[in-house]
């Protein structure tokens, strides 16, 4: 069963510099690891590498999807249509995306939920930008308050943040990423 997803908007195009980062590092922490084409990767994440020990699973690996996507890197009309409804970018986190990196989870336990959270933290630490995050109705308190957030946009349902408020929501005790 399909997991939460997160969103990493971008400023500008991800340098290739960064995208090799980015691959090594996802390299470095999977299990397994399978680049489907540059900036796209299908891999099992050690719940470890993430800080997570709690984990009861067996090798403690969670299978993502990470895929960068965009004008000039592919998957452009998934971008543009993801990017149709979506909140006035600008007035809230100060730019245009023009390219978006998508974090899903493949599985959704909670700790697949922190381990989504904590693994966009690390991604952002790499190739930059602010974190889109669905948040429902209950939960909008719980997030105002919190360290790294940029903006809230509860008529979108939306929260944006830096790495550091990705990282104090899955620590939070009503953490819970929208699926």
């Amino acid at each position: 069963m399909a997991g939460p997803v997160l969103l990493i908007e971008l400023p500008e195009p991800v340098p290739d510099a960064a995208l090799a980062d980015l691959r090594r590092m996802l390299f470095h922490m999977s299990g397994r690891f399978e680049e489907r084409r540059p900036g796209a990767y299908d891999l099992t994440v050690c719940a470890r590498h993430l800080g997570i020990v709690e984990d009861e699973t067996p090798g403690a690996h969670r299978p993502f999807l990470v895929t960068v996507h965009g004008p000039g890197i592919g998957e452009e009309e998934w971008f543009e249509a993801e990017h149709l409804e979506s909140p006035d970018f600008p007035a809230y986190i100060g730019f245009e995306p023009t390219q978006s990196v998508n974090v899903a989870a493949m599985s959704n336990g909670q700790i697949d939920h922190v381990a989504n959270a904590l693994l966009t933290a690390a991604i952002m630490d790499v190739v930059g930008g602010v974190a889109n995050v669905e948040v429902d109705d209950r939960h909008v308190p719980a997030v105002a308050d919190l360290a790294g957030l940029i903006a809230l946009v509860p008529e979108h349902s939306t929260a944006f943040g830096t790495p550091a408020f990705l990282r104090a929501w899955a620590a939070h005790p009503e953490f819970c990423l929208v699926k």
